[in-house]
């Protein structure tokens, strides 16, 4: 029997495409996946979106710091941003005190 991971699966099922429409479609599985757990029932506005990206820069943000061996300039050249802008989202994604320790 020739059981495949699902990951395997849909990449060997989309050889002709290209690697960034293949990690595309994995990441709206898991977004669709992770805004059905954040949705609200109730009658209030959705946050959805601002819970999304906020999870989304702040893993970003440390994936950077983990590779860059937590030196702010590298991080923000790694991200492509300016040093100054990522010292800013650091604070507002509350990873500026999270990266002292």
């Amino acid at each position: 029997m020739n059981k495949k991971r699902p990951n395997a699966q849909l990449a060997e099922r989309d050889k002709n495409k290209s690697v960034s429409s293949v990690l595309e479609e994995i990441l709206e599985k898991k977004l669709a996946d992770i805004s059905t757990l954040l949705c609200s029932d109730g009658g209030k506005k959705s946050k959805v979106y601002e819970e999304i990206i906020y999870m989304v820069e702040r893993s970003l943000f440390k994936i950077a710091l983990n590779r860059c061996n937590h030196v702010k300039s590298a991080s923000a050249a790694y991200l492509g941003i300016n040093r100054n802008t990522f010292q800013k989202k650091m604070a507002k994604l509350e990873l500026d005190e999270e990266n002292k320790r």
